[in-house]
């Protein structure tokens, strides 16, 4: 091993909080190491919130160490409280089982599973048949409920008030570790920075009970400068299935996102080297905007492919050129009777998602947002038919600067 994937990890932003810093850089020097990441499958994709922890795990193995992806199918049937005011919704098992599954062909397409380079486990595996007493004699003794209280993810729950239903997830993400640590010799937890608390309880566990060295390491959350989770936008999560959010889509956020958060993109979610994010982070003005065509293309391609990724450029490029022509925008198609009796321009807004209900349709024509075809619309019951479509067959909707939906006939 030529760097340590330590230093690499450090340099490019990921690192936030380490339980042995020395420690753990020495032993990624060293040898091959068994980590592991959590995702509770919440929802059937993964997110451009879940990205970071994938670039990790893919340093971590291009590096020579193992991770395993561990699908919390077990977990998710309680649901983790940290960073979350409210108790999350309960899911059946099926439908937990089904996100695992997707979930798996997704991480598969950034890291190898195959001979034993990676694995991939479920913790409903020894979680769903627990024997609650010898669980709480095995696991429960080594808790201090005075300790757990003021952890920080307990703490924000406190006024709501916490029930003992979440109190025990610290104790069975903790039991994953130890579990994962007899299982396949994993000595390594990381996750995100939120996930701190939770880490803690799992090295602790696993010192006290197996008196073995174990780590935890956690990343930094991508956040905009106003502090909010990124990978958010008014329709909903920035999801990493092309099916649930278009390649086209994708690139816009990233093309889009604030310019004060570039080089941190950059050095996040790309492999571009360090000189280059640099370089392309110290952009001003104007300049800029080719930093943010150059993140947007290259986390396009990681997550989509080279070939999706040209195609989004492309179609971007096009817009921004104000000619459109692209098979990649966001398209609703309606039946050709349909347009030629008329459709109002509130109805197309909400129909694209481009405005969530008709109120805001209407707030958005009201204050000159919304433009067809290069023209600024400012008659909030304007309809639309056929007649009204460009030299190219399809009538181009624009929301402010950077939302763009075509409308065509069939």
């Amino acid at each position: 091993m030529s760097t340590n994937v330590y230093d690499i990890l450090k340099e490019r932003g990921f690192i936030e909080q380490a339980t042995h810093e020395e420690e753990i850089r020495e032993l990624l020097g060293k040898e091959s190491v068994t980590f592991y990441i959590g995702f509770d499958a919440t929802a059937d994709s993964l997110t451009a919130g879940h990205f970071l922890t994938i670039m990790a795990m893919m340093h971590m193995q291009k590096a020579g160490h193992r991770p395993i992806a561990l699908l919390g199918g077990g977990t998710t049937m309680i649901g983790d409280p940290s960073g979350k005011s409210d108790m999350r919704t309960m899911m059946t098992r099926e439908t937990i089982n089904h996100n695992a599954e997707c979930f798996y062909k997704q991480l598969s397409r950034f890291i190898q599973f195959d001979n034993d380079k990676a694995i991939i486990a479920n913790n409903a595996d020894w979680l769903l048949d627990l024997n609650y007493v010898q669980f709480l004699r095995e696991v429960g003794v080594h808790f201090s409920v005075n300790k757990m209280l003021s952890a920080e993810c307990y703490k924000q729950r406190m006024e709501k008030g916490l029930t003992f239903f979440e109190f025990n997830y610290m104790l069975m993400q903790s039991y994953d570790f130890l579990k994962l640590n007899q299982m396949y010799g994993c000595t390594l937890e990381m996750g995100g920075n939120d996930q701190w608390s939770n880490i803690l309880g799992g090295v602790d566990l696993i010192r006290r009970k197996e008196q073995k060295p174990a780590y935890g390491l956690t990343f930094k959350l991508l956040t905009t400068s106003e502090g909010i989770k990124m990978g958010k936008t008014m329709k909903g999560a920035v999801w990493l299935d092309p099916e649930k959010t278009s390649p086209y889509e994708f690139y816009q956020y990233w093309r889009n996102i604030e310019d004060v958060k570039v080089e941190e993109c950059l050095a996040l979610l790309t492999f571009l080297p360090m000189d280059e994010v640099r370089r392309l982070g110290a952009l001003e003005g104007a300049e800029i905007n080719k930093a943010k065509e150059v993140l947007a293309f290259e986390i396009t391609k990681i997550v989509h492919g080279e070939e999706e990724a040209v195609k989004a450029q492309e179609a971007a490029r096009a817009l921004f050129a104000g000619g459109g022509k692209s098979a990649d925008i966001p398209t609703t198609v309606y039946p050709k009777s349909e347009l030629d009796e008329g459709k109002d321009l509130i109805t197309l807004l909400v129909d694209t998602k481009l405005a969530k209900t008709r109120s805001e349709g209407r707030r958005l024509i009201l204050q000159g947002g919304i433009t067809v075809n290069d023209t600024k619309i400012t008659e909030f019951d304007k309809k639309f038919t056929t007649a009204d479509f460009n030299e190219d067959g399809v009538l181009l909707i624009k929301k402010g600067k950077k939302g763009y939906h075509q409308i065509k006939a069939e």
